[in-house]
């Protein structure tokens, strides 16, 4: 699984004109699922999100979570997140897991997410999505995790 995260303000969803989800401070988290990726992974993930430190402590320095500083959290699906761009001007999304296995698995990582005591919005997945954030610092990390 791979994990575009950034450090927000504050981030939304809306599908058509409809509002899905929304957070204050904390982070918007776009996940990608690729084929071998299974509930393992989206747990690890899901643990590695709540104890990254890249909110500032009273030093300034990057070392509080989301969940020491209470944040909030936007779950978002991203299959781009595997887009393969070695050849050609179009991307091939071949490494991206197909609905029926990547929707279960971003629903995990959300459900152990708030099992650790979040607030956690999500997108909708398979839907044409507009997301509005606030990017603070900025701060953008990718994260990833592998079978194993």
């Amino acid at each position: 699984m791979r994990a575009l995260v950034q450090r927000v303000t504050e981030a939304e969803v809306t599908v058509e004109g409809e509002l899905v989800g929304c957070i204050g401070p904390g982070l918007c988290v776009f996940v990608g699922v690729t084929h071998n990726d299974t509930g393992t992974e989206a747990i690890k993930l899901a643990t590695r999100l709540a104890k990254l430190r890249i909110f500032t402590d009273d030093e300034g320095k990057m070392n509080r979570s989301v969940l020491d500083v209470g944040g909030e959290v936007l779950v978002v699906s991203q299959f781009t997140l595997y887009a393969d761009t070695r050849r050609g001007n179009r991307p091939g999304y071949s490494a991206a897991a197909q609905p029926e296995v990547a929707e279960p698995l971003i629903d995990l990582v959300a459900e152990q997410l708030r099992l650790s005591g979040l607030t956690v919005a999500t997108g909708r997945f398979q839907a044409d999505m507009d997301v509005r954030l606030l990017n603070q610092g900025p701060v953008t990390v990718q994260v990833e995790i592998t079978p194993g």
